[in-house]
């Protein structure tokens, strides 16, 4: 009896080591995987932030030089006597850097405001198909120059939103400027709306552009990341457009999906609700999607 009591005290006592010594070995994994873990995270941001310093660089100098040199020449006019057809061209030359920069700056402080949670919207019913007409007019003039066909497939019977008429003009003039960015000469654009059963309104901007893979398309959604970061073309822009561009679409209680398939083309679905519906959220996590 006493054998077999100390047979069992012994069975239990080994029993107790294993299972201390297998929860040391699972701590001791968990722990080498977060900091694994932690450790990407930490090279992936310092990376993104070395693209960034190097991104702006360019993003700021170039216009400022632009402005500079230009300007320079026209302060010299009583020196040298520039013809007027010139110095409408460097006043025209200095006004489009000035803009390009004026965006850029703006884009980088509506980030911050809504990294800081203080990113509000001015709420009210918009009629759609407005303004999905008016950021087409301003951009026509950009797809000519590239090659690309424009086309609007909207219903005017469109049901209306609730929300901010300027930011979302900024969101869809953002997402079809880039498609017609990335779409080769001879390619198209295509925006086409479409009501939904539960009131909402789903539009949808297509081309048939360069395309992204499922790495790339996640590098673009990351505030201040660039696919193909080493191509120095200017009007690639901060890398956050499209961020700023999803923000703005889940404060308005809406969705942004891109599907994209590398040398095909890209689709934006920008989900709204109904009218009766807005959401208010204005916190660090609601605005930049990174709640979950």
């Amino acid at each position: 009896m006493l054998s077999n009591s100390f047979a069992k005290g012994k069975q239990n006592t080994l029993m107790s080591d294993y299972s201390s010594l297998l929860g040391d070995a699972v701590l001791r994994h968990r722990t080498r995987t977060a900091e694994h873990a932690a450790r990407i995270e930490a090279e992936l941001a310092s990376k993104v932030k070395s693209e960034f310093i190097a991104n702006m660089s360019h993003e700021l100098r170039t216009p400022l030089n632009t402005v500079m040199g230009f300007s320079k020449l026209l302060t010299e006019h009583d020196k040298r006597k520039l013809p007027d057809s010139e110095i409408v061209e460097y006043a025209k030359l200095i006004h489009d850097a000035a803009t390009h920069l004026l965006s850029v700056i703006n884009d980088i402080l509506d980030i911050s405001k809504m990294q800081s949670g203080k990113y509000t919207l001015d709420a009210r019913e918009v009629v759609l198909d407005e303004i999905l007409s008016a950021c087409l007019s301003s951009l026509r003039l950009l797809a000519k120059e590239a090659n690309v066909e424009l086309k609007l497939k909207a219903r005017y019977d469109l049901p209306r939103v609730r929300g901010d008429a300027v930011k979302l003009r900024q969101v869809f003039t953002n997402l079809i400027s880039n498609a017609v960015k990335f779409t080769p000469p001879g390619g198209m654009v295509t925006v086409d709306c479409h009501g939904r059963a539960d009131g909402g309104t789903t539009i949808y901007v297509r081309d048939t552009g360069i395309g992204m893979t499922p790495e790339e398309l996640k590098i673009a959604l990351t505030p201040f990341g660039q696919v193909d970061s080493g191509r120095t073309r200017w009007r690639e822009g901060t890398g956050l457009g499209l961020p700023i561009a999803k923000a703005l679409v889940e404060l308005h209680g809406g969705e942004l999906e891109i599907m994209s398939t590398k040398g095909k083309g890209t689709e934006v679905a920008v989900s709204l609700p109904p009218c009766t519906f807005v959401t208010v959220a204005q916190g660090r996590d609601a605005v930049l999607g990174q709640g979950s």
